[in-house]
């Protein structure tokens, strides 16, 4: 069915009596106009009331008391997209206040409650797929294509979730006394204080959030600067699904940024802390939060290794690494940071990936021939450069790319160097954009040694048919998650998340529900 007809309900597009006709004419024209606004607004949405420039808090949609705004532009362009209210920590504390009110209702509904509104939610996302997507491509730069599959992969954790609402179970410990019975429950825990990262506006969000609302928890969120407007349209549609004022709030901010993200982990009635971001940032939170001993969960920086050995699907492994080191440019936790290659194979992965970067078509996601965007901001490129010149000065080989590409927009040429020492910069830091450092190595336990050499854990990657070498492999690296022959590993039914300084618990299948809940054991005694 076309988009006019699911606007246009057969009711308002066929007259039941002739002296209806003029009234539905200019219903009708109405409806057009609305329509036809929508499409061509500024962001191009189809349905324009998903664009919002306020905070939200207890269902209402606010601006900064103090009356301030903060600018979003477009990385691809260089183009301001629109002003968000730049809320502080005045508001932050209402939104605490609110969802502390709107937790003793939502606390209480059932499951199965739950599970609906999650699943109305998801079918809204799902409904809403194109608009959501050309918003995430708008503020975030990803190719449209790229921003399509997170919008997918974002609903997915609310129909995951949704299901795990209703699976909550407890436990009945058999007793050794007689007379009482061991039973233990599962509780929400309370107001959780979310804040997100900019490289996935969305999947972030509903990743933390979808596990929250189905425990039963109320959520306040700080979305980040550059990429507020994707947040701000989840919690239209989050109301749009029936989830009660008060159960989802949203504080946008730049200048108050500080103040804001230590509210939200020092105020009491804030029970659990969900954040994703950098390892400097994610200890200062812990700081913060550790003044009331809260839960917390940390995904935090990766530095990811990719080993490819002697007896890798050398063209699998090049796929692989393209899949998992250029992937949004390389602004993913989760990317490929430093390339290790056996010696014996060295050449044919680097010309074979060199060869395939050639053919990538750097641009505004917009446009159909583009397969990579732009970096997120001018401190992005910066790093890149900078990690660049440095293992270039150490004695790297640049052997594609190498330089920020002319023009409007931060964009950065993808880029591959050869014979990248290991004390280099970009194997002790994490670059987060389209830099490819190939390392070569001679042995598996010096490779092994050197993937460790970290003080991050969060993916690790490798490529061999040596069954057992895959399990000495994946069992010897130290990080959360292990991709075995596949560059890609993110899905909301694994538990995500790292090891060492790369975080706390884990979000995604059954665990990430279990982040928000309390265990409860209640002894039934007199029986």
């Amino acid at each position: 069915m076309g988009s006019s007809a699911r606007l246009f309900p057969r009711a308002l597009r066929v007259p039941t009596r002739q002296n209806d006709l003029n009234a539905l004419v200019l219903r009708n024209k109405i409806m057009w106009a609305r329509y036809r606004s929508a499409s061509t607004s500024t962001f191009g949405l189809r349905d324009s009331s998903l664009v919002h420039h306020q905070g939200y808090i207890d269902g209402k949609w606010v601006d900064a008391e103090d009356g301030k705004k903060f600018s979003v532009t477009n990385p691809a362009t260089s183009e301001e997209l629109g002003q968000v209210a730049d809320l502080g920590l005045d508001q932050t504390k209402q939104a605490i206040e609110a969802a502390s009110k709107a937790f003793k209702t939502w606390g209480k509904t059932t499951a199965k409650e739950r599970h609906d509104k999650l699943m109305k939610f998801y079918q809204l996302m799902k409904e809403h797929h194109e608009d959501l997507s050309r918003l995430i491509t708008l503020e975030n730069g990803k190719p449209l294509k790229e921003a399509k599959g997170e919008n997918e992969y974002s609903s997915s954790f609310l129909e995951w979730f949704a299901e795990e609402a209703v699976r909550t179970y407890g436990e009945v410990i058999p007793c050794s006394f007689a007379t009482t019975r061991n039973v233990v429950i599962k509780q929400p825990v309370g107001v959780v204080s979310i804040l997100t990262p900019w490289n996935f506006p969305s999947a972030m969000i509903t990743r933390k959030l979808g596990a929250a609302l189905a425990a039963g928890c109320t959520a306040v969120i700080k979305p980040p600067a550059e990429t507020p407007y994707t947040c701000l349209a989840l919690a239209d549609l989050a109301t749009r699904a029936g989830i009660p004022a008060g159960v989802v709030n949203i504080v946008p901010t730049h200048s108050n940024i500080s103040d804001v993200g230590r509210e939200l982990c020092e105020n009491p009635i804030v029970k659990k802390i969900s954040f994703t971001g950098s390892t400097p940032v994610a200890k200062l939170l812990y700081k913060y939060a550790a003044s009331t001993l809260k839960k917390m969960s940390i995904e935090a920086g990766g530095n990811a290794p990719f080993i490819v050995f002697d007896d890798a699907d050398i063209d699998a492994a090049v796929e692989g690494a393209l899949a998992c080191k250029f992937r949004h440019t390389g602004q993913t936790c989760v990317c490929a940071n430093r390339i290790y290659v056996q010696s014996s194979v060295y050449a044919d992965f680097a010309s074979k990936l060199a060869e395939k970067v050639a053919a990538f078509r750097v641009g505004n996601g917009f446009d159909d021939e583009t397969t990579h965007g732009p970096l997120i901001h001018e401190k992005a490129i910066e790093k890149v450069q900078k990690h660049i010149d440095d293992a270039v000065s150490r004695g790297a080989q640049l052997i594609h790319g190498g330089k920020r590409l002319e023009g409007a927009g931060s964009f950065f040429a993808p880029t591959i160097l050869a014979e990248v020492p290991s004390d280099a910069d970009v194997c002790r830091e994490e670059t987060f954009g389209p830099l490819a450092a190939l390392v070569r190595f001679e042995t598996e336990d010096e490779v092994i040694k050197l993937a460790n050499d970290t003080s991050v854990g969060l993916a690790g990657y490798f490529f061999s048919r040596d069954i057992g070498r895959v399990w000495r492999v994946a069992e010897a690296l130290e990080v959360g998650m292990v991709g075995t022959n596949t560059g890609a590993i993110s899905q909301a039914v694994i538990p995500f998340g790292g090891v060492k300084e790369s975080g706390l618990g884990r979000e995604g299948s059954s665990h990430g529900i279990e982040e928000y809940m309390n265990v409860k054991y209640i002894a039934f005694g007199g029986l």
